[in-house]
């Protein structure tokens, strides 16, 4: 379904909002026979109400310029470079998403597809944070200030020890999503191995975070056919790679022109200042600079997968 950016939209309901007013004047409006008369040269005519389709503009533009205007004054707050940019709105039917073409595995109809990128043609991305060791406070408040959108792929082993941390976040919205119980390399474990690795973390964050994840991230990206088999098997429908990945003092990039394109996913981990050069703040503030300066806003995964 074709979608269109929140101007467009705007124009749109605008001469809607008009068109609409036009018509709904009996006689085809003041002066017309058997319309209301015209308020005499000179003399004051009572104002008419707007239309509900020009009041519905009104108030979605004020909403959006008092949110960006919010997100001005947390950017300063937090030391960003510039303020983020606002998404589109999300599509109203998701993307098809395929397996991306290299990343195959034999007879794979029918298992989720794997991928680094969705397909959009919007100028957005997708952060994503892996694993779960560095429970920072101040990452909590700085995005929900900031109102950026992100997912979290836990693993069960470095979770374990403050699952309240991690529901704060998803009350603030954040979608919580697979990372295997230990972080294992999938690929050299037996199908039943996988199985308890995947499905048994289906089954921890069920019990913690209250419904099991539909997407799931494989450790280090490596996955083989098992891995999807039994992915599929506990209610997986997506697994979401990455084309690049923030840290603290620079970025890597998995395609050969180093640079950001439209659906591009981008992964971080919960790290801190004792496995890399800076905070998770640090961090966002690195990843926002470079998102925003090549002019892209971060959009929520989940409303597109």
């Amino acid at each position: 379904m074709k979608r269109h950016r929140p101007g467009v939209v705007l124009a749109a309901l605008l001469a809607a909002a008009v068109a609409s007013g036009c018509a709904d004047e009996p006689g085809g409006g003041a002066g017309a026979p058997g319309g209301p008369a015209k308020p005499a040269a000179g003399q004051p005519g009572e104002a008419a109400p707007k239309a509900g389709p020009a009041r519905a503009l009104d108030t979605y533009a004020e909403a959006l310029t008092k949110k960006q205007a919010a997100r001005a004054v947390a950017a300063k707050k937090w030391g960003l470079a510039t303020t983020p940019l606002a998404a589109p709105e999300p599509p109203e039917v998701k993307p098809r998403i395929t397996t991306r073409e290299g990343f195959e595995v034999r007879d794979d109809a029918g298992l989720p597809p794997v991928f680094t990128t969705v397909p959009t043609k919007e100028k957005i991305v997708f952060l994503t944070m892996d694993d779960g060791a560095e429970k920072d406070p101040e990452l909590l408040r700085m995005m929900t200030e900031l109102d950026i959108p992100y997912s979290a792929f836990l693993s069960d082993y470095v979770t374990n020890d403050d699952y309240g941390y991690f529901r704060k976040m998803q009350k603030r919205g954040v979608t919580i999503s697979n990372h295997t119980l230990n972080h294992r390399y999938l690929p050299g474990l037996s199908r039943a191995e996988q199985k308890q690795e995947i499905c048994g973390q289906q089954e921890k964050i069920l019990k913690h975070f209250g419904k099991r994840p539909t997407l799931f991230r494989p450790p280090y990206g490596n996955y083989n056919r098992d891995t999807l088999v039994v992915a599929k098997s506990c209610g997986i429908t997506a697994v979401p790679l990455w084309s690049s990945e923030a840290f603290p003092d620079h970025m890597e990039w998995r395609e050969w022109d180093r640079d950001l394109h439209p659906g591009d996913i981008v992964l971080t981990h919960f790290r801190g200042e004792e496995d890399w050069k800076g905070s998770m703040p640090d961090m966002i503030r690195r990843v926002m600079k470079t998102i925003t300066d090549k002019g892209y806003a971060v959009a929520k995964l989940e409303d597109y997968v």
